[in-house]
Formats: C-alpha cells, structure tokens, sequence
C-alpha cells in the first residue's frame, strides 16, 4: 500500500487570534491562545484523514513540545520512524491569526531542524511511496545535504513533492539545482511561486517553473479562493476553488498538499486530485487551528454538494 514519506519538520505552534497585529513596539489582547503540533504535521495530518499512512522521517525533541507532537501523530495514527533527540525540546512557532483570516509565523528551530544520513539509511522505501520534502528542510546546512544525498540515491519511481515554502525563494542555491531535477510534483502558493520565479502572475510563473524542471514535473500553484492551478507538459488548467466563508487560513495549504498527494496515491487523476484538495482547503479556512483538514467523508460531502 502506498504511503507518505514525510522529511520535513514536525514543531508546535503557540496559536493566538487576534483582531490586528500591533506596531512596532506595540501590544494588543488575544482573543485566544492555544497550544497546537504544527508545521509538517499539518500535511501529514490532512493525508493520514484522507487515507494514506503516513511515515514521519524527521527528528522529535525531549521535552513538553516533544511530547505533545509525539502524542499528535499517535492520535492520526503517523509512525515515527527515530527515537527522540536527546538534549533538545521540538521547535516552537508563534502563529498569529488576524481578523482577516491572514496569518504572520515567527518560528525557533529544535530538534527537528537536525537530521543525518545515518538517520536517513533506517529508512526503508518502498515501491508506491511518496516522498514529501519541505524548503524549510534546506535551510539548515547540515540536514539539507544529508536530505539531498539521500533523495538523489533513491530510485526514480518514487514521486517525490516539494513544497517550497515562504523562505525559499529562488532556483539560485546549489542544493536548489541539485533537487530542481528530481522533483515529480510541485506544490506552492501563490505568492511563493512568484517570489520563486520573480514573475508577477501564475501565469508567468508556470512556464517559468517549467522550465527548471522535468517537463512530467506536475506543478500545483494555490491561488486561495480562486482553487489553484495544475500544469504538466505545459499545458495549465485552473481548478476552481469553493466559496465559504473563511475565519482562519493557517494550515490551508498544508491541508491542500496532504489531500492532494493522498488522492494521487488513491489513483486519482491530477484534476480530480486538486478538486478533492481544494475542497479540503475550503473546508480547513472555516475552521481554527493549524491542522484542520477534513476527513475523506467530509470532502465527499462538499464536492456531492456542489
């Protein structure tokens, strides 16, 4: 059975709403504050609800963070493939959700932020697998080349996604040339697709991208509530997203990721795929809290629906 290999980082986020940030200097009252397992468990979550068994690569601290990921992933059924790391606790990240349903991250790299090739060789990678691999990954030297090595050993049959997040913003690093290549899907948003390709449209960036990449990469671009676009061979076709009423957009694109990616590996076509993500995404913006990706049986109501 198919199943996500998930590289990146597993940390916690400190989520508070409020109405507006303060200035510089400044200080406003939260309507609410919580503790939540955050960043790649937000991905792993929303594939793990729609079916596919997760694997999580990463390294896990020693400490109260540590515990409450660990208790996260037990509680969505994800195995942990290390023991924890001795001697330090699981990142932290401070997610603040405006009234707006924006979000602004500040983040502290743990435990998560290390991981070697010994670490990598345990790993058993089978045939049907995904590999998940996050550009927060790449910005701790010593991981990304341990990370990068491994990926490049591995065969290629196995489809491996890359989410570049909002720190890596450009094809200029060599550890970015080396992985350009073997990446099967691409998986942004909007913003961190232009800021890649330093173009000012989706329609720019796409063949931009393209042309970094293997012509079979399959590239998935979130537009929000727009839905998102799908491209491969060059041929581009915007899949429409759904109309609701959104509170808090922490986590949305990571539930977009893991239920596309969880419907590829069902055999799902990438259009059908990217309706069934932009479902959950929809689905996820109603809802507070960084991983809020719906069920299967959820999905399917919503697309039933319309």
């Amino acid at each position: 059975m198919p199943r996500l290999l998930h590289s990146g980082q597993v940390i916690v986020d400190l989520v508070m709403a409020v109405d507006r940030l303060p200035a510089s200097g400044g200080d406003v009252l939260a309507e609410s504050a919580c503790f939540e397992a955050g960043g790649g468990f937000n991905v792993m979550a929303a594939a793990a609800r729609n079916g596919l068994p997760v694997v999580y690569l990463g390294r896990h601290g020693q400490g109260r963070f540590g515990d409450l990921a660990r208790e996260a992933m037990q509680a969505e059924g994800i195995q942990v493939s290390l023991a924890r790391s001795l001697g330090a606790d699981t990142g932290l990240c401070v997610a603040v959700t405006e009234a707006s349903a924006e979000r602004t991250f500040i983040s502290h790299i743990g435990a998560e932020g290390e991981l070697s090739a010994q670490d990598l060789a345990q790993v058993a990678v089978t045939a049907g697998d995904y590999l998940y691999v996050s550009g927060y990954s790449l910005l701790q030297a010593s991981k990304a080349q341990a990370l990068i090595d491994w990926l490049l050993g591995l065969p290629r049959s196995v489809p491996l996604m890359f989410d570049p997040g909002p720190l890596v913003d450009s094809a200029d690093s060599p550890l970015m040339a080396a992985l350009l290549p073997r990446i099967d899907i691409w998986s942004s948003n909007r913003i961190e697709a232009l800021h890649f390709t330093a173009t000012s449209t989706i329609a720019e960036a796409l063949p931009r991208l393209g042309a970094w990449l293997s012509p079979s990469t399959l590239l998935v671009v979130r537009d929000g509530p727009q839905g998102c676009w799908i491209s491969q061979y060059g041929h581009q076709v915007q899949v429409p997203g759904f109309k609701v009423e959104a509170v808090d957009s922490n986590g949305a694109g990571d539930a977009h990721a893991g239920v596309f990616i969880a419907a590829l590996a069902a055999g799902h076509e990438p259009l059908a795929a990217a309706r069934r993500a932009n479902a959950a995404a929809a689905i996820a913006v109603t809802r507070r809290g960084p991983a809020t990706a719906p069920g299967s049986a959820e999905v399917d109501a919503l697309l039933d629906a319309q």
